[in-house]
């Protein structure tokens, strides 16, 4: 089979919020030769499907819907004359940042670039990753999913619905299908706390009056052709199910909000080094992965609240791309990690050369709290944090550079007492 060949300065596997904005930062840099690789046959990404309001605040100063905030960039990408490839996936990379993609305007093209940036998003868990018990009928789906159905091709997925998970997109759909004339009986939450922002809590539920249900989880769905129904059961403090207090709530719809997994496929066919915590790459300031000249953004890396901290990340993996494509870049050395009360910190390495901009979250709800960077580099007072809710911080490059002699950098949350 012929496989047609060519060489490019930056290849973007992803259309998506990411990789529009890192593109864009790119050109800007003086980087020309650039090409975009999008499987969807639009550009956009999961924003085409998202109508809600709520984008673009940080960046745009405004409140926009999920498409108008990807048609302001998809525009500048035109305008720019950067390339496109749409319904074209990439079936392969490796470390020499090679990759082979397929699509019906490139055939099959086998491409060289001399520097790539991942920006594929996230997809979500479905029901095998989380095992619920029961038959498999009709009526099981994913919040995206629903989101696509209703939204772009104009479904109703059915008359009564169950939500299991308290994520974002799980509360968004919550509102909208009860705006389309669907009884949502209620949201179901594992944990103790919900995993969605505030906004979208009374936003979404307290204003259309949908029960939220903590602690609690289907451990059961019932029906054969169709979903008819699920057990719900409260849990215990090790998140294991109380059966004795059970009870049925009758619906023809599950959605499943339970998690986002990064798309790293790719990534782990380069020998990029993951994470264990984010499921995203292992990255420094520049948010090069541990394969040079491979760079990581958006929700690929870890998942974003916000479609703005993703816009913002990308732009510098745009700029570091550009720096590498032109001058190279030193690899980092001193790391990052997270400590107590902190589940994960990105980037996982710096230099102490430059101002940098972490992003972590909290392992657990607290109010108020104070986040300690350590060796004794700065104290943050917080007065609320929450898992869901991404915590920023930006240190500069002489405050950083005075922790190499502990060998690392630390960030720790601990609560302090309430002053009320």
């Amino acid at each position: 089979m012929n496989i047609e060949s060519s060489e490019r300065d930056l290849v973007i596997v992803g259309g998506g919020p990411a990789g529009l904005a890192a593109a864009l930062a790119a050109k800007k840099q003086g980087i020309d030769d650039i090409l975009i690789i999008e499987r969807n046959d639009e550009l956009g990404g999961i924003l085409n499907q998202c109508i809600h309001n709520g984008f673009g605040i940080h960046i745009f100063g405004e409140e926009l819907t999920g498409p108008e905030y990807a048609e302001r960039y998809v525009r500048l990408v035109k305008e720019q004359n950067i390339d496109c490839l749409t319904g074209t996936m990439v079936l392969e990379m490796n470390a020499e940042r090679e990759l082979v993609a397929v699509g019906p305007d490139c055939g099959l093209l086998r491409i060289r670039a001399k520097a790539v940036i991942l920006a594929m998003g996230c997809r979500e868990r479905t029901r095998p990753a989380i095992n619920i018990p029961g038959d498999r009928p009709a009526g099981v789906f994913t919040a995206g999913t629903i989101q696509q159905l209703i939204n772009l091709e104009g479904y109703l997925p059915g008359r009564t619905a169950l939500i299991l998970g308290s994520g974002d997109i799980g509360l968004i759909m919550a509102r909208r299908l009860t705006l389309e004339g669907v009884k949502v009986q209620g949201v179901v939450e594992i944990m103790s706390y919900p995993g969605g922002l505030n906004r979208n809590i009374a936003q979404c539920l307290r204003d259309f009056d949908i029960p939220l249900h903590l602690s609690h989880t289907v451990v059961r769905i019932h029906g054969k052709q169709r979903v008819e129904g699920a057990t719900v059961a409260p849990v215990d403090a090790r998140r294991a199910p109380i059966m004795e207090k059970s009870f049925f709530v009758p619906c023809d719809t599950i959605v499943l909000s339970v998690g986002l997994i990064p798309e790293n496929e790719l990534s782990r066919m380069a020998g990029v080094r993951l994470s264990s915590t984010t499921s995203g790459a292992y990255v420094d300031e520049n948010l090069q992965t541990s394969v040079d000249g491979v760079f990581a953004c958006g929700n690929v890396l870890h998942v974003h609240d916000v479609v703005d901290f993703v816009t913002r990340e990308s732009e510098k993996a745009g700029r570091s791309a550009a720096r590498f494509i032109k001058h190279g870049l030193v690899r980092c050395d001193l790391p990052v990690r997270p400590g107590k009360n902190v589940r994960y910190v990105v980037p996982h390495v710096v230099s102490g050369n430059a101002d940098v901009e972490f992003f972590l979250r909290a392992s657990r709800p607290m109010a108020p709290a104070t986040l300690k960077i350590h060796p004794d580099l700065r104290e943050v007072r917080q007065r609320i944090v929450k898992p869901s809710e991404m915590i920023s911080v930006r240190l500069p490059a002489d405050l950083i550079a005075t922790a190499r002699s502990q060998g690392e950098i630390r960030f720790e949350l601990e609560e302090r007492e309430s002053t009320r």
